[in-house]
């Protein structure tokens, strides 16, 4: 099921769009759950990153779409942004926030359609990939799995790390390894757990990544080497 998100101040294009959304959704056969919003800062207050999809109003006037935009974007880099507004060159400060597309006013369906089929497809092709939820200072972020080159523990707390960031979270390393079961990670010592996509090299007992040096402790040394083997002869 996609989750969408309509945010305009305008009650008859809110209606008009969510029209809109359950006529696609049912020509294509497809399961959908909106949310309406009749301001940005309604979405961006506190902001959670669970839509897919967000049809985001440009003039409003409490936050208009753009500084909405802008506070989404600090917690979700993924979710697809279509800017709703009166003219096309008011959607074109929209790169700097990374929109997917906008839809003008007064809204038609055929456009719209055409522009719900391209955000649908780049939710499927982003939804291919594994996402985590992480904090960053005092906002949770989703961080993609494939962007993880290796998870460590300190104390109780993992730190998550990016080439660009270090995220945290309280949990034990068990934890990382149950939920990131599914994907190429593998131990390579009690501390640390390894994304194998990202691994540069591996040399005796060391595993580097980048600019990183991982011990390989001895009780790990096998079964990590297995799995490296095991997810090159997968043919990644």
């Amino acid at each position: 099921m996609l989750s969408v998100a309509v945010v305009d101040d305008e009650q008859v294009f809110s209606d008009r769009l969510c029209r809109f959304i359950d006529q696609f959704k049912h020509e294509n056969g497809m399961e959908m759950a909106v949310t309406c919003f009749q301001d940005g800062i309604e979405i961006a207050e506190d902001f959670k990153s669970k839509w897919d999809i967000i049809f985001l109003d440009i003039q409003m006037k409490q936050m208009d779409g753009l500084a909405a935009a802008r506070r989404i974007r600090a917690c979700d880099s993924e979710v697809i942004i279509i800017f709703v507004t009166t003219m096309a060159q008011y959607a074109i400060n929209g790169y700097e926030v990374d929109a997917f597309d906008y839809v003008l006013k007064p809204l038609e369906y055929a456009p719209f359609a055409l522009r719900m089929k391209k955000a649908v497809k780049e939710v499927e092709k982003k939804k291919a990939h594994a996402y985590v939820y992480l904090k960053k200072w005092s906002d949770w972020v989703k961080v993609s799995t494939d962007d993880i080159l290796y998870v460590e523990v300190n104390g109780h707390t993992l730190q998550y790390v990016t080439e660009n960031e270090t995220y945290e979270k309280r949990a034990k390393i068990s934890d990382a390894e149950e939920e990131l079961a599914k994907l190429p990670f593998s131990r390579c010592s009690l501390s640390f757990l390894v994304n194998l996509k990202r691994v540069d090299r591996i040399s005796k007992d060391t595993v580097i990544i980048g600019k990183h040096e991982l011990p390989i402790s001895r009780n790990r040394k096998k079964e990590f080497l297995q799995a490296f083997t095991d997810y090159l002869e997968a043919g990644f």
